[in-house]
């Protein structure tokens, strides 16, 4: 319970009508999710309109409403709150109602296109395994301390995020870890929050289908480091054009890291096999488990952002040669019969090309990869036909299948995929829109020695199909296949 004016705090209403003077038990933004003495947050979706859900979120038990349009017959027993902006009221009412919970512990926030869950999770572990109790919000999961919790979405709603946060708190956490999604910025997610600091990875062909330009996309990106305090850090990949971009107006203290050029945090590969690579790390070497250029990147920046929050360089050294691949994020798994089979949730035209260039580089001459591909259906379509043509261009062969369809027709999504394939690439290209059985004829054309990349769903148990998650998981399927051959 939060008395209503406290939880206004810094927000900019532009009228009140009604008394302010009361208790909230609750808040929300989905009508359904009201009970007794609520304060119910109106927010204009990309799909509804939170101001069509107000009186039934009054007859639920809201005695409070923010809004941006006060119907003309508002009830005069509830208090009436108009804002310019509920998406951003939400947030940080969301964060004052919770006790402003981001105040009170370490709050690292990981954006960009790829490599935001690797750095998210790695820190996380690096500070556990260092004997600090650490939070967690990422694409795979969510974690108070040990506490697994399912995620939804990349970046969770104000309300999930801050009560979730404050459950860290209680539980006495001193870091949390954060996947900054583009939506959430652009949704004002993320509004209210205090951040230690920022790291940025990259920016390359993604969710155009909601940000409609890559101006739109880099903004949001962008708006995420000029929310930034003084005495928070700015960690960027100085190796993206972008990373400069992330810099201008940001008014934290500035860093950056490079696998190729001159930075505050370098790092060089020195030699990589399907088992792991060597690194040279601000000049010590470390062997680590991972493999790809990408990931060199990734562990560089899981170094430079431990370094910044006060960890000893060879003890940060020490814990990033005992860590694991993230699940479904060039994940290894070996047949009885000698292939090595490789689940990746490359889902982009970049990441796609990034983990294909590794596959390449490690694999001998006389050595197949066989690539199974899919898109997502009511995503951007246009980078489609160029994920199919990337896939075809590295690869020994391709099949082009099934990713979450979603409500789309799955053969559709696969004539969009096609139509980057060229004529001279048609030889090596199979079209198979069941997912498990274009895994199946992977395997079967498969020799010993040969690699198999299934791109897409990584870490995802489940494949999207008309609303409607089926259990689904590469890992499962390809294991399964590698036993029939």
């Amino acid at each position: 319970m939060a008395e209503l004016e406290k939880i206004l705090a810094g927000i900019e209403i532009i009228s009140t009508t009604g008394n302010k003077n009361r208790n909230i038990e609750n808040i929300a933004f989905d009508s359904r999710k009201v009970n007794r003495n609520s304060l119910f947050v109106a927010v204009k979706g990309t799909k509804t309109d939170g101001h069509e859900f107000i009186g039934k979120a009054i007859d639920s038990g809201a005695t409070a409403v923010i809004c941006e349009r006060v119907p003309d017959n508002a009830d005069g027993r509830i208090c009436w709150l108009r804002t310019g902006d509920s998406a951003k009221a939400l947030g940080m009412a969301a964060s004052n109602f919770y006790g402003n919970p981001s105040a009170s512990i370490k709050l690292i926030g990981v954006t960009g296109t790829n490599g935001k869950t690797t750095i998210a999770s790695l820190l996380y572990r690096v500070f556990t395994k260092l004997g600090y109790k650490c939070g967690l919000f990422s694409t795979v999961c969510n974690y108070v301390v040990d506490r697994e919790l399912p995620a939804t979405h990349t970046t969770p709603d104000p309300v999930q995020l801050n009560g979730t946060m404050s459950d860290m708190v209680s539980e006495g956490c001193d870091y949390a870890f954060m996947e900054v999604s583009s939506h959430a910025v652009d949704q004002q997610r993320i509004a209210g929050l205090k951040f230690t600091g920022g790291i940025f990875t990259n920016l390359t062909h993604d969710h155009l289908d909601y940000h409609i330009t890559f101006g739109n996309y880099l903004s949001a990106k962008k708006k995420f480091f000029n929310s930034l305090s003084p005495d928070a850090f700015a960690l960027v990949n100085a190796d993206d054009r972008n990373g400069k971009i992330m810099l201008q107006n940001c008014k934290a203290r500035h860093f950056t890291f490079s696998t190729r050029g001159m930075a505050d945090y370098r790092c060089n590969l020195i030699e990589q096999s399907f088992e792991g690579m060597g690194l040279r790390i601000q000049g010590e070497e470390v062997w680590t488990r991972f493999i790809g250029d990408f990931n060199a990147s990734n562990l560089l920046a899981v170094y430079a952002g431990s370094e910044l929050l006060g960890a000893a360089r060879h003890e940060i050294l020490t814990v990033l040669s005992d860590l694991v691949p993230v699940a479904g994020r060039l994940e290894v798994i070996r047949s009885p019969g000698g292939i090595t089979g490789i689940v990746d949730y490359a889902h982009t035209p970049d990441a796609l090309l990034n983990v294909i260039g590794t596959l390449n580089k490690i694999r001998e001459g006389s050595v197949s990869l066989i690539t199974v591909v899919g898109a997502g259906g009511d995503r951007d379509r246009t980078k489609r036909p160029k994920m199919a043509s990337i896939s075809a261009e590295g690869s020994t062969k391709v099949i082009l299948t099934s990713d979450n369809p979603r409500t789309e027709d799955p053969e559709k999504i696969l004539d969009d995929m096609e139509a980057g394939i060229t004529p001279e690439l048609r030889n090596k290209t199979l079209r198979i829109a069941d997912r498990r059985e274009a895994i199946k004829a992977a395997v079967m054309l498969a020799s010993p020695g040969d690699v198999i990349l299934v791109a897409g769903k990584g870490h995802e148990p489940y494949q999207e199909i008309m609303g409607v998650r089926h259990h689904f998981d590469d890992r499962e399927e390809l294991r399964k296949a590698f036993l029939l051959k």
